[in-house]
């Protein structure tokens, strides 16, 4: 197998078809009203929100603008309601800034220059708020993870990782911009630099240290099974850079199941006690 950009190629328009259809099944298995969907602006959650509301009808969807004082940007709130009127779906601005604040100031521990921990009470906090309001409307939570940033889990884990539905977590950050394009999502929000926006200037790229285009290959190939060998021989990097990710990948698989427990009985839940869609 040959690493090059076109081995992510897809059929855009089939692919769009088969995300709507698992969208729209999911909402009508679960009896839900809806979706809700933390709605940053930034690619991932416009092309969530605007496949949802192409797959049910933007009066279905409701999209979450969680603004903050520190990271507050707007271009971010001009992008996403770009998307939401184009989609025609529903949106919502709620300032999170006085329940930080609330958090920041009763967490006995708690430590301001510490951005990783407190980065990760943003993203908690915001899904707070996203579970509060499909709870409260009967609607099912719809993520907005790719491919990329799931494999090497660069997310918050039981933060912008909740969800009840992933759509696009089977597509890596560079399909994600090509299936953006296809379904007509603006240029200028295809090529912003992705940023989690857990504190100011954060660019996923520039902590990460490499390009998505790299990135998104790399991870193919260990996905296909490919020695970090051949990887590094394939796209001339170097070998600890692919080694690095590869230790990223399997490190971070506590944060994509469920909790580990220990067996003890006949069937355990999340290791062979799973049931089929088909029972549900």
């Amino acid at each position: 197998m040959k690493l090059e950009p076109t081995v992510l190629d897809l059929d855009w328009a089939e692919v769009e078809t088969t995300i709507k259809r698992f969208i729209k099944n999911y909402v009508e298995k679960f009896g839900a009203k809806g979706l809700v969907l933390g709605l940053s602006g930034g690619i991932d959650s416009c092309t969530t929100a605007a496949l949802s509301a192409l797959a049910i009808g933007g009066d279905e969807v409701l999209g979450l603008l969680l603004p903050e004082q520190e990271t507050y940007n707007i271009k971010d709130v001009e992008h996403a309601k770009l998307i939401a009127e184009k989609f025609k779906l529903k949106t919502a601005m709620i300032g999170i800034t006085p329940t930080l604040k609330a958090f920041y100031t009763s967490i006995p521990a708690f430590e301001s220059t510490n951005k990783l921990c407190k980065g990760n009470i943003k993203a908690r906090s915001r899904m707070i708020y996203v579970y509060y309001y499909a709870n409260r409307f009967n609607m099912l939570v719809c993520g907005c993870s790719d491919k990329s940033e799931t494999m090497i889990g660069y997310f918050t884990k039981w933060g912008d990782g909740a969800a009840d539905i992933s759509p696009i977590m089977d597509l890596y950050k560079t399909q994600v911009r090509k299936l953006a394009q296809h379904i007509g999502l603006p240029k200028e929000i295809i090529t912003k630099p992705a940023s989690p926006a857990l504190w100011p200037g954060q660019l996923a790229e520039k902590e990460l240290g490499i390009k998505y285009e790299t990135l998104d290959l790399i991870l193919y190939g260990l996905e296909h099974f490919m020695t970090v060998e051949e990887i590094t021989r394939q796209l001339d990097v170097k070998k600890e850079a692919v080694n690095k990710i590869r230790c990223k990948w399997l490190s971070m698989e506590h944060k994509r199941r469920m909790p580990f427990t220990i067996k003890i009985q006949y069937r355990t839940i999340g290791t062979d006690f799973r049931l089929p869609k088909t029972l549900y």
